[in-house]
């Protein structure tokens, strides 16, 4: 019984003390408070009391809302976080409070929860992969987020399209997959979708390519408009139309480049279609123009003897050539409709039948019906045999058997005969010649007559003890060409190089370090300009000389595959031996060529290129040696992506040691930076083609500083017959023994050369130079034709390389300035409308100081109209050529646009044809081959036909790896593509082939092939054997297909 007084309350008293009773404790849970969601919420009980005594027990609880989990529920303050919830939520807690009599309380108190603002989760499914059959391909997705909570649900989902894989764990952020087998590379796509705490959703895809075992790879290859194949070559599988005869000549439009193939019965390859009945004459029928050249390039001399023969209309011989060289040519006589045809006089072999308008003056083929000598008559050279000196070691019998009589001893193993000619005429008719009485119809009698001297001195030449035999030629009193294929160099004249010529011709005290794939040392244009070199190529499997470096830069080819020779071609266009009647002109005659190795079968090293620069600067090297006297400029026709530190610290050393560096910018035809051409102190050099515009290949951006004639195969603007390359020394190493020979290649790599040749003229002209003027020269324009847009371009750099202007900015800067030397000249010297081509640019121009006007500029044809489009006062600058064919007969047209100026009138020839002419781009049936660039192995092929645009190819189920890519025709039928003589072309250019990682399907794989007859072909190394060349059309069956790693 409770009394009224307070007391101690003991609950395990049975009755309580009756003098005393307790008071129930007081509950107090705080104030009611509203609080954002995630806020930690406290509950506070310390406002509680006992009035007669102490709490000593709290309790919080739960009693209303989503529920949530106390911390420390037991204390005077309890926590919690407050949950997230669409809609204002209240939640609900009791206290209970028990005071020291076990006596308790409780109390409620209401928290209001705002509403969460809930932000969506971020889906991250990865990047996009590539992976192979049988890979194990991880999905990734633990990239993505929620923006406010870390607690995420993952699910993965595949398409619906096969195949099906069997994802491993799809509720994971990061599973994996196993890819299957399948036939051909499939975009698989993943989903991932992800759900935060409020179920909100977002979803990723990323998408796998799975790859096949295999790939495809395909595109289009374009031959140039005035290639085509002659119409009956040996290859069985190109299409097949007889052109043996008059009746059959195979019509073919002028300028034009044909392929082609002849035999006599029972020679050649025995698989092709005419090696049992033989194909000895092709007939084509062409409408020509005074003064054209026919060209015929023989591709095997050695195995075979062709000749060349011209008719008119009228089927009567007009000129023959009836060399036993490799390179027959004939000049046409007057305008009008002829027959062209090539023959078998003996053997088998590939040509290439080039006719188009001769650029100046050419030298002509010795055998030439056309020649001024003297009938009847030859100038013998024995070979040097001890017992045979002199005329009189000749047995009177052997001479007469040859139906020859000693007229004179000339000395040095040389004789003059005279000739039988009745036994002469006699011996020749219907015979290894013209087989039918109308094909040995002659213009007069002396034409038969001095056509017979020719054949007996062809056989004469093929006699054992004979060295060579000749004509005896009648000389007149004029001025012939110098450098026998200069006059094909149309890249000179268009960057003004004749102007500079008269000014300066280089110095022998100036040297040009050409670092690029070696040398020919022995080809007779280059021989006489070297200094010693050196071959840095350190690695011996890239050198393919099992040496390392050592002091022989000596190219050593690609192994008889078709070597490009490429820094015999950068040194000939640098510094070709010139005026020795022969071969090409190089742009700085007198200078010195360094040939330094750095380029190997694998390619450029940097490490390499690095040494071989300090050499040229005569700075400290890995060889331990030094050039003595240093180079003045460095050539590097070379370059790819990729900034090294190292290289820009050579380039600003020999900088610094006074040398200009010069090299290409690259064929990439993009904006991509090519190195060493983007480091700081080099000077960069772009491309343009005949028209003066950027070459299709050659890349651009702000690294380029000057452009210069890279050439363009693709088209024959000037319409000589050939395609528009830089012309310059070469060599055919395809059947073994070198060969030296002047070839067409196109890049920036045959730019840059034209660039490091001016400076080297300009170091001629004036040796004080640094390379620090030159710069500013070239940035004040001293040295360039602006084109492009004004001033400096991404395309152009400063502009255009103008040698005379570079020269006279050299000789000015030395306090010698030159005279005046006013002169009109044009670029293009001549114009080619072939196919459909109705427009062409013409620079007028003053290749000389001084003034000079134009006084008139006009055609003589009303189907040609020339306009002004960008001139200056003096009527100098740029024109448009117009052709409209419209009325025109179908047939090849010929205008003239006469020039005249102040100083020098000039004429520039026009060639256009019309109609049905308008054939090209088909050289016949095409080969195209994959090729192991380890191995040099033919691995894969497949095959095209002209579609009247081009060729389409593909390849399926091709080996994943690396290949490179070739095509060619095999005119021959030995089952070898791009053999001489026939087409050829390689991805991206045939100079500069490039590795394809084919590591997934490819399209618009895209080249050019086209034919390469060399202009020239001098001495050898040593003998030639039947040639087996060129690459092998299809696979060796025992390769088969497979993956090259």
């Amino acid at each position: 019984q409770a009394s009224s007084a307070p007391c101690p309350f003991d609950a395990s008293l049975t009755i309580n003390d009756p003098g005393c009773s307790n008071s129930l404790p007081i509950a107090d849970p705080g104030s009611p408070q509203t609080v954002d969601a995630d806020q930690v919420v406290i509950l506070d009980g310390a406002g509680s009391t006992d009035p007669d005594g102490k709490i000593t027990l709290y309790s919080w609880t739960q009693t209303a809302g989503p529920a949530v989990a106390l911390t420390n529920a037991t204390a005077v303050q309890a926590n919690f976080n407050a949950p997230r919830s669409a809609a204002t939520q209240t939640l609900v807690f009791q206290l209970t409070v028990t005071d020291n009599n076990s006596a308790s309380r409780s109390r409620s108190v209401n928290i209001t929860v705002r509403p969460f603002a809930n932000s969506l989760p971020v889906a991250d499914a990865g990047a996009d992969q590539m992976a192979e059959a049988l890979a194990v391909v991880t999905l990734d997705g633990s990239g993505s987020s929620d923006p406010d909570g870390p607690n995420l649900t993952y699910d993965w989902r595949q398409d619906s399209g096969n195949p099906v894989v069997s994802i491993a764990n799809p509720g994971q952020a990061v599973t994996t997959f196993v890819v299957p087998s399948i036939q051909s590379d499939i975009d698989k796509r993943f989903f991932l979708t992800v759900i935060d705490d409020f179920g909100a959703t977002d979803t990723d895809e990323v998408t796998i390519r799975l790859l096949s075992a295999v790939a495809s790879l395909s595109g289009t290859i374009s031959a140039p408009i005035g290639n085509i194949t002659e119409s009956d070559v040996n290859d069985s599988n190109s299409p097949f139309v007889p052109n043996d005869t008059f009746a059959a000549a195979q019509t073919i439009p002028n300028p034009i480049s044909v392929g082609g193939f002849v035999n006599l019965a029972g020679t050649g390859d025995p698989t092709g279609r005419s090696f049992t009945t033989g194909d000895i004459d092709d007939y084509f029928r062409i409408s020509l123009i005074d003064g054209e050249l026919i060209t015929l390039v023989i591709a095997d001399p050695v195995v075979a003897d062709l000749d060349l023969y011209l008719y008119d209309d009228t089927q009567v011989l007009a000129d023959s050539s009836l060399g036993t060289t490799q390179v027959e040519s004939l000049q046409v006589p007057g305008d009008g409709d002829y027959f062209v045809r090539v023959t078998a006089q003996s053997g088998a072999s590939n040509y290439n039948l080039i006719i188009g308008q001769p650029q100046i003056a050419v030298a002509g083929s010795t055998m030439r019906l056309s020649n001024d000598f003297v009938p009847g008559e030859a100038i013998v050279r024995l070979r040097a045999n001890p017992a045979m000196q002199r005329q009189a070691d000749w047995p009177a019998s052997t001479l007469a058997a040859r139906g020859l009589q000693i007229r004179r001893d000339l000395s040095d193993r040389m004789l003059l005969v005279d000739i039988d000619m009745p036994s002469a005429i006699a011996s020749t008719a219907g015979a290894g010649a013209p087989a039918t009485p109308v094909e040995l119809r002659f213009r007069s009698p002396g034409d038969h007559v001095k056509w017979a001297t020719l054949m007996a001195i062809k056989k004469l030449a093929q006699s054992p003890e004979v060295e060579f035999a000749e004509p005896n030629f009648m000389r007149q009193l004029f001025v012939t060409p110098n450098d026998t294929a200069y006059p094909f160099q149309w890249h000179y004249p268009l960057i003004n190089l004749p102007a500079a010529w008269e000014l300066e011709t280089g110095s022998a005290d100036v040297t040009v370090a050409v670092i690029d794939s070696g040398i020919l040392p022995n080809h007779p244009d280059l021989q006489a300009r070297l200094v010693a070199g050196y071959d840095f190529v350190s690695d011996p499997a890239n050198a393919a000389d099992a040496t390392g470096i050592d002091p022989d830069p000596t190219d050593p080819g690609s192994g008889g595959a078709g070597s490009i020779f490429h820094g015999t071609h950068v040194a000939g266009t640098v510094g070709a031996t010139t005026n020795n009647n022969a071969g090409v002109a190089g742009v700085a005659w007198n200078v010195r060529l360094m040939p330094l190795r750095v380029c190997g079968v694998f390619g450029c090293a940097v490490a390499d290129q690095i040494e071989a620069m300090r050499y040229a600067a005569g700075l400290g090297n890995a060889s331990g040696l030094t050039a003595n006297p240093p180079a003045d400029i460095i050539n590097l026709s070379l370059g790819g992506p990729g900034f090294s530190s190292a290289e820009q610290a050579a380039v600003s050393a020999v900088r610094a040691a006074g040398l200009v560096v010069v090299a290409a910018a690259g064929n990439e035809s993009s904006s991509q930076l090519s190195y060493p051409a983007s480091y700081d102190g080099v000077i960069s050099v772009s491309a343009v083609g005949p028209r003066r515009t950027r070459a299709p290949y050659s890349s651009f951006g702000a690294f380029v500083d000057i452009a210069a004639p890279g050439g363009d195969n693709s088209t024959d603007v000037n319409g000589d017959g050939f395609a528009d390359g830089v012309l310059s020394t070469h060599a055919n190493d395809a059947s073994g023994p070198l060969e030296y020979e002047f070839r067409f290649l196109s890049g920036t790599s045959m730019a840059a050369p034209h660039v490091a040749g001016v400076i080297a003229l300009m170091k001629s002209a004036n040796a004080s130079l640094t390379p620090t003027q030159i710069d500013q020269l070239l940035t004040s324009g001293a040295m360039t034709d602006d084109i492009g847009a004004a001033g400096r371009d991404d395309l152009y750099g400063w502009g255009l390389l103008n040698a005379q202007k570079s020269v006279v900015a050299a000789l000015s800067l030395s306090g010698t300035p030159p005279s005046d030397n006013p002169m009109l000249a044009a670029t293009p010297a001549s114009l080619n409308f072939a196919a459909a081509t109705s427009t062409i640019e013409i620079q007028l121009r003053n290749t000389g100081g001084g003034m000079l006007t134009i006084g008139s500029v006009g055609t003589t044809q009303p189907w040609a109209n020339v306009t002004e489009i960008n001139v200056d006062g003096n009527k100098l600058g740029t024109y448009l050529v117009t052709i409209d064919r419209n009325g025109l007969v179908d047939g090849t047209h010929t205008d003239t646009i006469s020039v005249s100026s102040s100083v020098n009138n000039i004429q520039i020839p026009i060639i256009m044809t019309v109609g049905s002419t308008l054939t090209g781009g088909d050289v016949g049936h095409l080969y195209i081959v994959l090729i192991d660039p380890e191995t040099g192995d033919s691995v894969f092929g497949t095959e095209a036909d002209f579609n009247g645009t081009a060729y389409e190819y593909q390849f399926t189920g091709v080996g994943r790896g690396d290949y490179l890519l070739i095509a060619g025709t095999d005119a021959n039928n030995n089952f070898f593509i791009c053999d001489p003589g026939e087409a050829c072309g390689s991805f991206p250019t045939l100079d500069l082939s490039q590795v394809i990682d084919l590591t997934r399907d490819l399209t618009g794989i895209d080249f050019l092939v086209h034919y390469s007859a060399p202009i020239q072909t001098l001495a050898g190394d040593g003998a030639r054997p039947p040639p087996d060349r060129g690459r092998r059309r299809l696979p060796e069956a025992s390769q088969g297909l497979r993956s090259i790693e």
